[in-house]
C-alpha cells in the first residue's frame, strides 16, 4: 500500500499541497481528481520524489520513502507516466521502451511479449522515432515503458489528455486489466470524470491544495464530485 499522510509541499513561498492524505492499495485504482492547478501533479511529484515535501510522510510497502531520491523509489517499484508523456523524441520506439530497463537486473532486461499484446500498435512501429508518433501512440509508449519496469505502483498523470476517444478506450481497458490482476496499486490523476469513475475504487478530490472529498466511489455523491471539477 501507498500511504500519504499530512503532506505539505511548497514551491518557494507558495504552498501547493496542504495536509494531504491518501491511500493506494494493491489491486485497486485510486483516482485523484480536481481542476487545473489544484495540486494533482504536485502530489505525484511528491510521491515519485521529483519535488521534496515540506512536511508529512510518504510510505510505500511499510517503508518511509519521503526523503529517498527518485531513482531509489523507481528501484522499489514506483513507475511514473508523466503528463505530456515525455518520450524521447529522437530515440526509436524500441529504444524508448529499453529505457525502462534501468531499474531491472541485467538478466531481466528484455521487452516482454505482453507489452505488444497490450499495445499492438507499438510492435509495428519499433523503428519509428518517438517524436514521429501521434499523441495517442506516445501515450501508449509511455505507459508501456513504465510497465517494463515491472512496477508495483503505477502512477498515471492525466493519460487521457489530448487523446482521441478510441485510444482512451484502449488505455482504459489496459488499466482495468492491470487492476484485475491484483499485482500493483494504480494511482490515476484525471480531469475526465467518466473515465475515472469507470475505473476507480477510491476517489480523492483536491481543491487549492486541500482534500475536499475522499472515499469509496459508490459512497460519494456524483453530482457533488462533478460540481467540484467544473470550471
Amino acid at each position: 500500500m501507498l500511504e500519504v499522510d499530512n503532506v505539505d509541499l511548497h514551491y518557494g513561498a507558495a504552498i501547493a499541497l496542504r495536509k494531504v492524505s491518501l491511500r493506494a492499495e494493491i489491486g485497486a485504482v485510486t483516482c485523484l481528481l480536481g481542476r487545473n492547478g489544484v495540486g494533482k501533479t504536485s502530489m505525484l511529484r511528491a510521491i515519485t520524489g521529483a519535488h521534496p515535501i515540506s512536511a508529512g510522510t510518504i510510505r510505500w510497502e511499510g517503508q518511509e520513502i519521503s526523503r529517498l531520491p527518485t531513482y531509489e523509489r523507481a528501484r522499489r517499484g514506483i513507475a511514473w507516466v508523466p503528463q505530456g508523456r515525455d518520450v524521447f523524441p529522437l530515440l526509436t520506439v524500441r529504444e524508448n521502451l529499453e529505457t525502462g530497463f534501468a531499474v531491472l537486473p541485467r538478466r531481466e532486461r528484455k521487452i516482454p511479449d505482453e507489452i505488444y499484446d497490450l499495445f499492438p500498435v507499438l510492435k509495428t512501429m519499433l523503428r519509428r522515432r518517438g517524436g514521429d508518433l501521434s499523441g495517442g501512440q506516445q501515450q501508449q509508449l509511455a505507459i508501456a515503458r513504465a510497465l517494463i519496469m515491472k512496477p508495483r505502483l503505477l502512477v498515471l498523470d492525466e493519460p487521457t489528455e489530448g487523446i482521441q476517444p478510441s485510444i482512451i478506450k484502449d488505455i482504459g481497458r489496459v488499466i482495468a486489466l492491470l487492476r484485475s490482476r491484483g499485482e500493483m496499486a494504480i494511482l490515476l490523476v484525471e480531469q475526465y470524470f467518466d473515465f475515472a469513475n469507470e475505473l476507480a475504487q477510491t476517489i480523492v478530490v483536491l481543491d487549492r491544495g486541500d482534500v475536499v472529498l475522499a472515499g469509496r466511489r459508490e459512497d460519494l455523491d456524483e453530482t457533488d464530485v462533478r460540481r467540484r471539477l467544473s470550471v
